[in-house]
């Protein structure tokens, strides 16, 4: 994918030195073995690049780091391997926030448990989701609240498509249906196909990340009606929040973050905690990301740990409101 080649050139070496100097992640590499920076899917999407990012940041001459994909189950198998690896620092994973913050209301059995199996170090990045419409969607509907009246008024047309079935961008379409008491029927498609769909006239609308979306709205082809971030988007200035249409209960952001196994030394996590937020700090990171309309971000691991438990909090409702669950 030559985009990830293109991040790639863009991300520093050697921003990490000091920060993992003494840590069994310098030891380790010193006797030519490898960390391994585990991603549950596969190459090239989004989650994938920006751990190559991370990763190349985060070199140095000491230090040896690789992406190993473990795609399948929406990332549940990496996170089970996660769990059966080294607590020594040489074993890491970048997941998304569903994995840990919604998938436990969602699957009555998990290989993991979220909270303790694992130990957080720190998020690397943020970003919205993009509610749009398509031409099946008469031009007339302008607004969010338009768009909910229109699918009160075409039950058998209101549908909707994401990327996967269980994770935020699901119930992102679920709260909306409960905050005005309509039927919104979900279409998982296992990644971005779903575009295509409401390109063609075949769903109604669709709830990816903005970067997915990006493009085709730019270009046209579909309509934006509402961002879920805090804040309006610089790369869609004129479209509005979820809160400036009335529906705060829909604002939410993703975040992918990096966790170790729970039994890692605490002296070993704040040490990874210190790298990676100076490897996101970096100007190559932050240019890196940004080109796929992501924002870099990192937290203490106190303030990880508080924001995985907040939206853990704030998804439960709202799944079991829906009664969605898996057996998978």
């Amino acid at each position: 994918m030559t985009t990830r080649r293109k991040f790639l050139s863009l991300a520093g070496t050697g921003v990490v030195a000091s920060a993992l100097a003494g840590s069994p992640v310098c030891t380790m590499a010193q006797s030519h073995s490898v960390t391994r920076m585990l991603v549950g899917f596969g190459a090239g999407g989004a989650i994938d690049v920006i751990a190559r990012m991370l990763v190349e940041t985060m070199k140095d001459g000491t230090t040896s780091f690789v992406v190993d994909n473990r795609a399948g189950a929406g990332g549940r198998l990496a996170l089970g391997a996660l769990k059966a690896g080294p607590a020594d620092g040489t074993s890491m994973i970048l997941t998304p926030a569903s994995s840990v913050a919604v998938f436990p209301h969602v699957y009555k059995a998990l290989a993991y448990d979220a909270f303790r199996d694992f130990a957080p170090v720190s998020p690397v990045c943020t970003f919205p989701f993009l509610i749009t419409v398509g031409p099946m969607v008469p031009p007339e509907v302008r607004t969010l609240a338009d768009f909910t009246k229109w699918c009160s008024a075409n039950p058998k047309l209101a549908t909707y498509g994401t990327a996967a079935a269980g994770s935020m961008l699901h119930f992102t379409g679920v709260a909306l249906a409960q905050a005005d008491k309509f039927q919104f029927v979900h279409l998982p498609y296992g990644g971005p196909a779903g575009i295509q769909d409401l390109i063609g006239g075949r769903i109604a609308a669709t709830i990816y990340p903005i970067g997915t979306a990006l493009p085709h709205v730019q270009a046209g082809a579909i309509r934006a009606l509402a961002t879920t971030g805090p804040r309006r988007s610089p790369l869609l200035p004129d479209v509005p929040t979820v809160r400036e249409t009335g529906y705060p209960v829909l604002e939410a952001t993703e975040w992918f973050g990096v966790f170790v196994p729970a039994d890692t030394p605490a002296e070993v996590v704040n040490r990874l905690n210190r790298a990676i937020r100076v490897a996101v700090g970096t100007d190559a990171f932050k240019a890196g990301v940004a080109k796929l309309a992501v924002d870099a971000i990192s937290l203490t691991r106190e303030d990880f740990a508080a924001l995985i438990k907040s939206d853990f909090e704030r998804w439960g409702p709202i799944v079991r409101a829906s009664g969605f669950s898996s057996e998978d």
